[in-house]
């Protein structure tokens, strides 16, 4: 029998697991120092990444405090020295450095003068980056249109004279895109903080290992990873404190992302560039540490050892049906996020494999699939224009995401998005030039031949027909046939529901399905009679007990016309562009 004590037992077995790497090791207990107690004159000891993953320390002297730089937010003013401080001044990358006086945390590096000529800096305090960290959840904003720049979603920094202090811009390096998506995407990225720089990768997806946090401390680079794969986007920081397996970091936003997750490696320095403007850190991303959980205006916060739900994104390049180049990336699973890097994406890979100037025509086939089962999103559309097509092709891709992942039900995770792309060097085009009715008036049961005129390149003329049958029990009246490219039907049926907020995960999934795509026309009929949306569909010309009871109920949403009927006319992949609306006159 066993003579040891339980106690005894296991403090053996504690002792055993941190040993053979059971449980991590026990961390130092954070000690900081209030900002009440900070008085200028004081000096202490900063901790960053200069070269490698060395840790080296430089000196820092308080100048004072400046008292509510934004509401309840103060910064402390210190003037730095030492290392490659005096010929660099404060760099990008520096970001969440860590500031101790007498061995006790004030705050992190965070902010800074454009142009100055003395590493001098803006501090953030600890105990206003710790209160980030316990910030609660935030729903996500409801989508309310799908149209529009997607950098916009995110909110852009206040544009500042060099004379204010300013959040030190995040290094963004960006691997695996092309120049010319780099050039697209730069200035959007510079409005929101970042400063986007040709990045460093291996290629490929990284290790699904994690590292040994014991390799992390206050003042490691770390790396914000959005992208990794054949396309790889990462933000550089500096680790602030870690406390117990929760991380602080940068002193600033990163996109003010509020609830997140974003994994996170270690990351090492290659070098320095001295900039007259801002220098800045070149460094390449290691192997997985954990995951930020918290995106708010004075630090990002997570959580060491811990994996992020990243989504697969599969993009492939076809012209003439031959495959010419396949990506595969993931990406982080954020509703503000995804969208704007599956753009990146899609652009870039368009620009590597084909011409983005001059005549094109991009076919876009695309899926977005979800968890739990859900029927899956198809994208389809097509682009021809004299320039442009790649970023048309690129938005008309993320913006259906983006209208998904914003409509504010935490059920509805993406799984995979996967994206075909094909190509032709010429414009495939076509214009709805006229519409003729074969007859003005007709009785139900009748059958009414639709005629259309395409215009297309080089003076090709199509004539295309369809027959309608007037419904029997249709009411006398005025019937209209609007002949239309896949942009103004999708406008005519889904206007009230795509600026209503929606009311289940199912309805925004059938909302983006009914969307037209732009290698057809689309014959609707309909009359001026009103319709209501029930569930994400049309419920077309109730009867007027129905409707009146619809009509003061919010929860439906009513048009102003009634669909009666719809027919497509193919066009061979060619984009249809134009509208015309002819009219029919129903009889008894």
């Amino acid at each position: 029998m066993n003579s040891m004590p339980v106690s005894s037992r296991n403090v053996v077995a504690l002792f055993a697991a941190v040993l053979f790497g059971w449980l991590p090791a026990a961390r130092a207990e954070l000690k900081i120092m209030p900002l009440r107690d900070l008085r200028a004159g004081m000096h202490g000891v900063g901790r960053t990444v200069f070269e490698g993953a060395k840790i080296a320390e430089f000196q820092v002297e308080i100048l004072g405090i400046l008292e509510n730089t934004a509401p309840r937010q103060s910064i402390i003013l210190g003037k730095l020295s030492g290392g490659p401080l005096e010929h660099t001044g404060v760099m990008q990358g520096m970001s969440g450095s860590p500031v101790y006086i007498d061995g006790k945390l004030i705050g992190a590096v965070a902010l800074a003068f454009p142009f100055a000529k003395d590493p001098i800096a803006g501090i953030r305090p600890i105990e206003e980056m710790i209160a980030a960290g316990t910030a609660g959840a935030v729903p996500p904003k409801p989508a309310k249109t799908m149209a529009g720049d997607l950098a916009q979603l995110f909110p852009a920094r206040q544009a500042k004279t060099d004379g204010q202090l300013k959040e030190v811009s995040t290094p963004l390096a960006l691997s695996g895109f092309t120049s010319r998506a780099l050039d697209q995407f730069s200035a959007g990225m510079k409005d929101l903080g970042f400063e986007p720089r040709q990045g460093i990768s291996s290629g490929g997806e990284r290790s699904d290992k994690m590292g040994d946090p014991a390799r992390l401390e206050p003042g490691s680079m770390i790396s914000v990873e959005l992208m990794t794969g054949d396309m790889a986007v990462g933000a550089d920081g500096t680790l602030t404190a870690i406390d117990g397996d929760k991380v602080y970091a940068f002193g600033h936003r990163f996109l003010a992302l509020g609830p997140t997750e974003i994994p996170f490696t270690r990351s090492e320095v290659i070098t320095l560039l001295a900039n007259t403007n801002t220098s800045f850190k070149i460094s390449a991303a290691k192997e997985w540490m954990g995951v930020i959980s918290q995106d708010r205006s004075t630090a990002v916060t997570g959580m060491l050892g811990k994996r992020a739900a990243l989504v697969p994104i599969d993009i492939s390049v076809r012209k003439d049906n031959q495959a010419l180049e396949s990506y595969h990336m993931k990406a982080v699973n954020d509703r503000f996020l995804s969208p704007f890097l599956l753009q990146m994406a899609v652009f870039s890979a368009i620009d590597a494999t084909e011409r983005t100037l001059g005549v094109a025509t991009i076919a876009v086939k695309g899926l977005i699939e979800f968890e739990s089962g859900r029927d899956p999103v198809r994208i389809s559309n097509v682009f021809a224009a004299d320039g442009g097509t790649a970023l048309q092709a690129a938005v008309s891709t993320a913006v259906p995401l983006s209208y998904l992942m914003q409509g504010g039900f935490d059920t509805l995770k993406v799984k995979r998005v996967s994206v075909e792309l094909e190509s032709v060097d010429e414009k495939r085009a076509m214009n709805i030039g006229q519409v003729y009715l074969s007859r003005k008036e007709a009785k139900p049961g009748d059958t009414v031949e639709v005629l259309t005129t395409l215009d297309g390149p080089n003076g090709m003329e199509i004539t295309k027909t369809q027959k309608f049958m007037i419904p029997f029990g249709t009411a006398p009246g005025t019937l209209f046939f609007t002949v239309a490219d896949g942009t103004q039907t999708s406008l005519a049926e889904l206007r009230q529901v795509l600026a209503a907020t929606p009311h289940s995960a199912e309805q925004l999934i059938s909302t983006v399905n009914r969307l037209k795509s732009g290698d057809q026309a689309y014959v609707r009929v309909w009359r001026a009679e009103p319709a209501f949306e029930v569930q994400g569909e049309e419920l077309s010309d109730p009867p007027p007990s129905l409707a009146l009871v619809l009509g003061n109920m919010q929860s439906f949403q009513q048009n102003r016309n009634s669909k009666i009927g719809e027919m497509t006319i193919p066009t061979g992949g060619m984009m249809v562009t134009g509208t015309k609306t002819v009219q029919l006159e129903v009889k008894e």
